[in-house]
């Protein structure tokens, strides 16, 4: 099991507690050389999304199937739950492929979450704008993005969501967060939410952006923006 901490509306399983070849992904998005290379940092965000997706897996629900085989029969359990991936562009795209690789079936959606500085300071808003999604009910939601700094983007983003249903389940999927993030998200998701993230450091900068955390995820997988 990888719980790092339990509270009553929200699990969090922090995998970078074991040690695993997850390990060297995250070294590699975060070193500054290595992280330059755009493609191998896309590809390293891909396969943590692979590893987060396994895991998460082996929480959700099942149910046995007989499968035919050219001779013979085998019962297996096969995945039964209705999955919708919702990723919040641009970051999390890489994130949200290595998940679609193992949940090849499920549904999809998109949302643009940014931080607005209406005052060209350190005090922002985050605006959401295009949205494109199925409905979500009584489906289970991954909802996910890369970089977990202050959580303000992803309850912005559940709150968007609400006006395609209620799922029945929820599991946010991350990178990197902080603890502030994570205290924050926590106060505002409903009990049946689970947290799988790989790695968590301790703080936040003024600006909001994680320490020591590895930059801008979007810049590095996609290149700066104006």
């Amino acid at each position: 099991m990888y719980i790092e901490v339990s509270v009553v509306k929200m699990k969090v399983y922090h995998l970078a507690r074991h040690r695993s070849i997850l390990n060297k992904f995250l070294s590699e998005i975060r070193d500054k050389k290595i992280q330059k290379d755009s493609m191998r940092f896309r590809r390293n965000i891909e396969r943590i999304g692979e590893i987060l997706g396994y895991e998460l897996s082996k929480n959700l629900n099942y149910s046995s199937k007989q499968v035919i085989t050219p001779l013979g029969a085998k019962p297996m359990d096969l995945l039964s739950e209705d999955i919708v991936l919702c990723s919040i562009l641009r970051a999390g795209l890489p994130l949200h492929n290595g998940l679609l690789n193992y949940f090849d079936d499920a549904e999809n959606a998109f949302i643009s979450a940014y931080r607005h500085h209406p005052n060209n300071d350190e005090e922002f808003e985050i605006v959401v704008e295009y949205f494109a999604s199925p409905t979500i009910t009584n489906k289970t939601l991954l909802l996910i993005d890369p970089m977990l700094a202050t959580g303000r983007s992803l309850v912005s983003v559940y709150e968007a969501l609400k006006k395609y249903g209620n799922p029945k389940q929820i599991h946010i999927v991350s990178v990197i967060g902080s603890l502030d993030g994570i205290d924050f998200i926590k106060n505002h998701f409903p009990v049946n939410t689970s947290l799988w993230i790989a790695d968590i450091d301790n703080k936040l900068n003024n600006k909001g952006y994680i320490l020591p955390g590895l930059g801008d995820a979007g810049d590095l997988a996609f290149g700066e923006k104006m």
